[in-house]
């Protein structure tokens, strides 16, 4: 019986083992077949075309879909969808064949695979498009704005356009061909897809044109060609649209007649907001109290005040500017500041950032970091991660002013704060817990998965930190006022998009951003001392909060309230200047 037994086990195993390795020997065929393919030598002009081809198909979702919402009828977007895939294409490989050689180049194709899957991933979970703007904030992130961009997500979005383009690079042999050769197939690829671009772009004029003039940032949509181009403009574009010439706007700037008359000399604080929305301010007639610090305090808060940008390198440059928009995005040249005026006339100016940087605001001027100075107790309290919170630039304060050169600081003080305060998409990092009044909160940095009530109650707790961070050096200036005639004003750079036409964050251009990047809080606060010197009336301040600004107001409104005279200055933009009695005429 155990023989049998025996026999009819063996029996078993040897009549099962032939499938199960014709199985194995099917798979692993498969796998030798696909990787045969993978392995196919081709020319570098056949490796670009195909990855053109990939890039139009895998990389532009953002485009066909923004497409699809503009279309109507899918016989109108499709259409549409087919011809701007052509032109994408025909740009694509005219790109690529100037680097269709047989040596170095897979490197170089791979990271432009990167850029696309990059870009795809940020326009599809943030809306945002790939502009000369964009790309310049791109290029000036700093660390800490680049962790709260990472993810899980990111990284298998990334992924899903790179593994397969990756592998076959990998593997791909490209046999060598004589440079002559090479050159000359490289030229035939760069007409042929241009002759197809223009082809295209004339047989298709009577719906591609409309399009195009109607929704300018369909040309920002297309990947990675808008990234390529945004970046070039970012890095190369300064260099020839401006001569590097710095124009001086100093000259003939100095201390008006108040300073000879006055009993204190001036401090006044301009904090520099981030990402603030004016209609998310409880004192603005918003729905929820997100200000109650500077409520209870009696501020000044004009509701209708627009930016230069619609992001920190547009607007913050822009608004220290005597320019105004206009004219500083059409300069050939870079201008002195407001803080270059202020110091030359003979106040004492100093920057503190808690922020990535001051975008060439501060260059020429005192400027520290809010984590400069600190003790190790502040820094493990208020620095996390190498993020500081907004507080951190108020330590120590008494002793920065102190350290100011004398004979500056006995005329005036202009001290500027640059904050954190509301920057996306990590806004839940923006708040501690005695700010966070609105939750449940959304703690992703990708927002378009949080319900958009977690979105809006993770943005308002940081307009609620931002209340509370201001209420700090009004009530320092409040103590100063012994010795100075004291005054705050802040000002936020620009806005943000919470979801509102599918948008998150910023950035967006000018010309189609919505009121949201735009519609800027402004909040300010003035001593008896400074509004006796400066001859203006609190009560014809209050009146006027609804007064119509923007970012272009700011350079001369400062000089009004410093006392600064200077052949720069425009009494027409001084928003102050109608509260102001008849003295202030001799300015």
């Amino acid at each position: 019986m155990s023989q049998m037994l025996s026999s009819t086990s063996n029996s078993t195993s040897i009549d099962n083992s032939p499938p199960l390795g014709n199985a194995q020997a099917r798979q692993g065929g498969v796998l030798q077949r696909i990787d045969g393919w993978f392995r196919a030598p081709l020319s570098a002009q056949q490796i670009v075309l195909r990855l053109s081809m990939y890039l139009v198909l895998a990389a532009n979702w953002p485009l066909w879909l923004q497409l699809v919402r503009i279309g109507g009828a899918p016989s109108i977007y499709m259409r549409s969808v087919l011809e701007m895939a052509l032109l994408v294409f025909c740009g694509m490989l005219a790109i690529f064949a100037f680097t269709a050689w047989t040596r170095g180049m897979k490197l170089l194709w791979w990271l432009v695979v990167l850029v696309a899957a990059l870009a795809q991933y940020y326009m599809l979970t943030y809306s945002v498009v790939m502009d000369p703007g964009m790309a310049a904030n791109v290029l000036q992130t700093d660390a800490r704005e680049v962790a709260d961009l990472l993810g899980l997500r990111l990284l298998l979005s990334v992924l899903a356009v790179l593994a397969l383009p990756t592998w076959w690079l990998l593997r791909v042999r490209i046999p060598p061909m004589r440079p002559l050769r090479q050159l000359w197939r490289n030229l035939l690829v760069l007409v042929l897809a241009l002759g197809v671009a223009a082809g295209t772009v004339v047989a298709t004029s009577r719906d591609l044109a409309p399009l195009m003039r109607n929704h300018p940032q369909l040309r920002y949509l297309m990947n990675p060609l808008a990234s390529l181009y945004s970046t070039s403009v970012s890095l190369v574009g300064p260099v020839f649209a401006r001569s590097g010439t710095l124009v001086s706007m100093t000259e003939g700037a100095v201390l008006g007649a108040s300073y000879a008359s006055a009993a204190k000399p001036l401090l006044l604080v301009l904090v520099v907001g981030e990402t603030a929305r004016a209609d998310h301010f409880g004192i603005n007639g918003y729905g929820r109290d997100t200000t109650p610090e500077l409520a209870k305090r009696g501020v000044l808060s004009w509701r209708d005040v627009r930016s230069c940008g619609t992001s920190t390198l547009a607007s913050l440059p822009c608004m220290f500017s005597p320019l105004g928009r206009d004219k500083f995005e059409s300069r050939d040249n870079e201008y002195e500041n407001l803080l270059d005026v202020a110091q030359a006339a003979g106040l004492a100016v100093l920057w503190l950032d808690n922020q990535s940087g001051c975008k060439g605001v501060c260059d020429r001027v005192p400027h520290a970091t809010a984590v400069d100075g600190l003790s190790a107790d502040a820094r493990k309290r208020l620095c996390d991660g190498g993020e500081c919170r907004d507080e951190a630039m108020l330590q120590g304060l008494d002793a920065r002013l102190a350290a100011m050169p004398e004979a500056q600081r006995k005329r005036g003080v202009l001290l500027v704060l640059h904050q954190m305060g509301s920057h996306g998409p990590a806004y839940y990092k923006r708040s501690d817990a005695s700010t966070k009044r609105f939750l449940p909160e959304c703690r992703t940095e990708v927002l378009s998965d949080c319900a958009h009530g977690e979105l809006v109650n993770a943005y308002d707790n940081s307009i609620a930190a931002t209340d509370a961070f201001l209420g700090e050096p009004l009530d320092w200036s409040r103590r100063q006022s012994a010795h100075y005639g004291t005054g705050m004003l802040y000002l936020s750079d620009h806005g943000e998009s919470l979801g509102e036409y599918g948008l998150f964050l910023h950035g967006m251009p000018y010309g189609v951003a919505p009121e949201a990047q735009k519609h800027v809080p402004m909040v300010g606060w003035f001593d008896d001392a400074l509004l006796r010197r400066d001859h203006l009336s609190a009560a014809c301040l209050r009146a006027g909060t609804n007064a119509a600004l923007t970012h272009d107001n700011l350079y001369h409104s400062m000089l009004g309230l410093l006392d600064v005279q200077s052949p720069s200055y425009q009494r027409t933009l001084d928003a102050f200047d109608a509260c102001r009695g008849a003295a202030s005429a001799s300015k």
